[in-house]
């Protein structure tokens, strides 16, 4: 398995969580008055909403007993890879949760890399031909994958597929995706990674 994208450098040096946080804090810190231009002060905006959205579910959410019991089940080593930006909404909505389900389990060890800055290793996993994110892709200790998950909960994925076909714009669905996310609280997620984890070997 010397060709899977698990022995790459980057994949293996890349970010613990703490240390994503840590990138977003020290943007949050320095404040919109840095920023260039009116795209900048856009983006700017979604990193501190989204550092926010991150903090309050990591706060609040509690595991299942279900998904602890699954992930507490899994016997052999993964490495979960998690790409993603810190301005992309969907990634505050669910790695939290992702985060908080890895940690149920010391044999899980979760890495994150930036989208934009490994575009050849994010244009393995494509979803329907784009660079949706966040995408999870989790391996084996020899660098065999496991199953790959994002870059939202199915439910979400069909309301966003629903808005589109009727010929709403993002501004118009955005909105009622975010709240979905609200209303939901990870459940699907969770119902989705108990699936994915229960059809691994231990």
């Amino acid at each position: 398995m010397s060709d899977s994208i698990y022995f790459d450098n980057r994949v293996q040096n890349g970010m613990s969580y703490e240390e994503f946080l840590d990138t977003i804090r020290e943007k949050v810190d320095a404040g919109a008055g840095n920023q260039k231009t009116e795209n900048d002060e856009k983006l700017f905006g979604y990193v501190e909403l989204n550092y926010s959205r991150k903090t309050r579910i990591s706060k609040t959410y509690t595991p299942s007993e279900t998904i602890q019991s699954v992930v507490e089940s899994i016997l052999e080593p993964q490495f979960w890879l998690v790409i993603t930006e810190d301005w992309c909404g969907d990634s505050a909505q669910n790695l939290p949760y992702i985060v908080a389900i890895s940690e149920l389990n010391p044999l899980i060890t979760l890495k994150i890399i930036q989208r934009d800055a490994n575009l050849d290793i994010m244009d393995l996993y494509l979803t329907n031909g784009s660079r949706s994110i966040p995408k999870l892709v989790a391996f084996s200790e020899n660098g065999t994958e496991l199953f790959q998950w994002g870059p939202r909960p199915q439910a979400a994925m069909d309301l966003v597929k629903k808005a589109k076909d009727l010929g709403e714009t993002s501004a118009e669905f955005i909105p009622k995706v975010h709240s979905w996310y609200a209303q939901n609280k990870g459940a699907s997620l969770e119902e989705e990674f108990v699936h994915l984890l229960s059809n691994q070997s231990r």
